[in-house]
This record gives structure tokens, C-alpha cells and sequence, in this order.
């Protein structure tokens, strides 16, 4: 199978996390027991093709992105971030970061009431975000996505996690619509990664429509590495494997090369 797959040479996952066992933020709902190293990944992803990550900072380390940081001043040509952040972050600390490498923040609303009323009025630093080029990613659980997005401003771009996590896999998904909805007036991207995050939804299928709802120029891939809590899916032979069972092969390098680059670089 593998032999007719047309080989990656200048990929980019756009999601994996890097933390130390035992590490978390008080009163984080999740501590990791394991080591994930960048140098793992590195060594993993580039078997793959994958030449270049972004580091996605864990929501149980909180807004501690000392760790992130570092790794991207040392590596900036391969790595860009997605910070975690308070609502009240200075302007200052938002510049260090895109120096160092930082291209968004991210809101993980899982297993939250999914509440962002402490964001939406944020006008400084919405305009900051826009100012600077980032994006904002979201993750949220399964059916929420619409009304989390309904509260954003309208103007920001975003990413979106793990496929948007549908409640089902038609055109009429209160999700999907809100995707195209929203896709049509700022820019949108949407992840596909994390297929063991998606419940009783098939990501094939779902992969599939997000195509032919918004098109190539909105998708992008991640890893997830190394797939907390459901680490048994961390085989980056298997994930490139998926991807091209989500992924035509003519816009195969668009998606996880072409697109991300973009997004995340500049380049292109």
C-alpha cells in the first residue's frame, strides 16, 4: 500500500504537544505520566516527510509557554507556537511571543461550559491578534462549535480543531453550516487530526465533507502527538497512512504542505 503513496518531502503537522511527566498547572483536570520530548517527535514525524511542526502548548500547562518558547527561539526556521494565554495578556508579552515564533492562541473548551464571555470583549487584544497575523484556534467538544462561534468577533481568523467534532456527518450539521458560514466572511482553517476524538463520527467520511463544503485552501493536518489520552494512536505511520485515506492525492501536498506554510510561515 505504502509503495504507491507519493512521498512526503517538505510536510508540516500542524498539532503536537511537547510536556514533562508530572508537569501540569494547579488544578489542571489532566497530568501527564509520561515524558513527550520535541527530539521524539522530530525523530518520528521526519520518517514521515515531515520536516516542520507546530507546537501546540497543552491546556494543562496553563499559560506557562516558557517551555514552547524556548524550543521556537532555538528553531525557528522548523517550529511555530500556539500560545495559551489570559484574556488580559499585555501587548508586550503578545510581541515576545511572535518574535520568538508564536502564530495564535488557542481556547480549549473541552469538557467546559464552554463559556468565552471573558474573551469576547477583549477589543485590545483582538485587534492585537489581527495587528500581529495570528489566528485563533478552538478546541470545543462534540456540537458546540456553532454557538462558541456565534459569541467571537467576526473578524478574527481561526483554526479549528480536531475537525470541528460534528454531531454528524451531513451538509445540514449544525456545525458544518456554521463552518461555511463562517468560512465565508474571515478566514478558516480546520484541522483534520484526532479521528479518536470524534465519538461515532467517521472521520473518512468527515474528511470527505469537509473537503466538498470549504474546499482545499481550508484544510490543514495534524498528528495530535502524542495523542493524550488515547496514546495507542501515536504510530506516525499509521496517522500519514489516514491522512491519505482523508486526502486526494492531488491536493495531498496542498494540504499538508502548501496550506500550512502559509498559515503558519508566510511562504507561498
Amino acid at each position: 500500500y505504502f509503495m504507491n503513496l507519493s512521498i512526503l518531502k517538505n510536510g508540516v503537522d500542524t498539532h503536537f504537544h511537547v510536556f514533562n511527566s508530572g508537569v501540569a498547572c494547579q488544578g489542571a483536570r489532566y497530568v501527564p505520566q509520561y515524558n513527550a520530548h520535541l527530539n521524539e517527535w522530530t525523530k518520528k514525524s521526519q520518517q514521515v516527510g515531515i520536516a516542520r511542526g507546530v507546537w501546540v502548548q497543552p491546556s494543562f500547562l496553563g499559560t506557562d509557554n516558557q517551555l514552547m518558547v524556548e524550543a521556537l527561539r532555538a528553531n525557528p526556521d522548523r517550529l511555530r507556537g500556539i500560545a495559551v494565554i489570559s484574556p488580559d495578556v499585555s501587548l508586550e508579552t503578545l510581541q515576545a511571543f511572535h518574535d520568538a515564533g508564536v502564530r495564535g492562541i488557542r481556547l480549549n473548551l473541552a469538557g467546559t461550559p464552554h463559556d468565552v464571555s471573558d474573551w469576547t470583549h477583549q477589543k485590545c487584544l483582538w485587534q492585537a491578534l489581527n495587528s500581529l497575523g495570528w489566528h485563533l484556534e478552538i478546541h470545543t467538544d462534540q456540537g458546540k462549535l456553532p454557538n462558541v462561534l456565534q459569541q467571537l468577533p467576526v473578524d478574527i481568523a481561526l483554526v479549528i480543531d480536531h475537525m470541528g467534532k460534528p454531531l454528524d456527518v451531513t451538509p445540514n450539521d449544525p456545525t458544518i453550516l456554521s463552518l461555511k458560514q463562517r468560512a465565508s466572511v474571515s478566514p478558516l482553517y480546520v484541522k483534520l487530526s484526532g479521528a479518536y476524538r470524534l465519538g461515532q463520527v467517521d472521520s473518512t467520511k468527515l474528511a470527505k465533507l469537509l473537503l466538498l463544503e470549504l474546499g482545499p485552501e481550508a484544510l490543514i493536518w495534524g498528528s495530535d502527538w502524542p495523542c493524550t489520552n488515547h496514546e495507542s494512536f501515536a504510530d506516525f505511520d499509521a496517522l500519514i497512512e489516514q491522512a491519505h485515506a482523508w486526502i486526494p492525492e492531488d491536493i495531498f501536498e496542498k494540504v499538508l504542505s502548501m496550506n500550512p506554510l502559509k498559515l503558519y510561515w508566510g511562504l507561498g
